[in-house]
């Protein structure tokens, strides 16, 4: 079913094809094609771009709670992370949110990144849960131990699973390593041992 919220480019195609038409009525029958008639199209492209604007849809919110997250660790900003993490947060290794922003704030101690790189690979949204895999160039701070001492860059692939809340928000209740450098990992690949 087509979703108009999703896809406002639909009602910008039903205005380019209401300008076609009304040029065929008015080269076939112009007493039949009256001046208000070219409000339509014109109604029909306000009401795309309005319609996106003004009505937020899951999927854009979703994208926006990973752009913060992804924005939150380029900044190393463990707050903003915190603010994602749904209270009943769980993962192979963390067994709460706690666990997780305990972890967050010690990596993020220290200069790490310069910049993040997201592209989404998939996102599969089952109301009220969703899973998004995404993966992240991570451009390492120079400043930064692994820069020194081993490489610049890092690719990484996630799945970050999100559940919406009560208020209607996204938030993440689980993410998952899948891939650093294209070689499979978990947490446990990176998890400290003094957890």
């Amino acid at each position: 079913m087509f979703d108009v919220f999703e896809h406002p480019w639909g009602l910008i195609t039903a205005a380019v094809v209401a300008v076609l038409i009304l040029l065929i009525l008015k080269s076939v029958a112009p007493q039949k094609c009256h001046f208000w008639l070219w409000f339509l199209p014109f109604v029909l492209a306000f009401a795309a771009f309005g319609l996106d604007y003004l009505v937020e849809t899951d999927l854009e919110k979703i994208n926006a709670v990973i752009d913060v997250g992804v924005k939150a660790v380029e900044e190393e900003n463990p707050d903003a992370i915190e603010m994602i993490i749904a209270d009943d947060y769980t993962d192979s290794y963390h067994h709460s949110k706690n666990a997780l922003m305990a972890l967050c704030r010690d990596i993020l101690s220290e200069p790490l990144i310069e910049k993040n790189i997201k592209r989404t690979v998939s996102v599969d949204i089952q109301p009220p849960k969703a899973t998004v895999i995404f993966t992240v160039r991570v451009l390492l701070d120079k400043q930064s131990y692994i820069y020194r001492n081993f490489k610049q860059q890092v690719l990484v692939e996630v799945q970050a699973d999100l559940r919406k809340q009560s208020d209607n928000r996204w938030l993440i209740n689980r993410v998952e390593l899948l891939k650093i450098d294209l070689h499979p990992v978990d947490w446990k690949s990176i998890g400290r041992t003094d957890q």
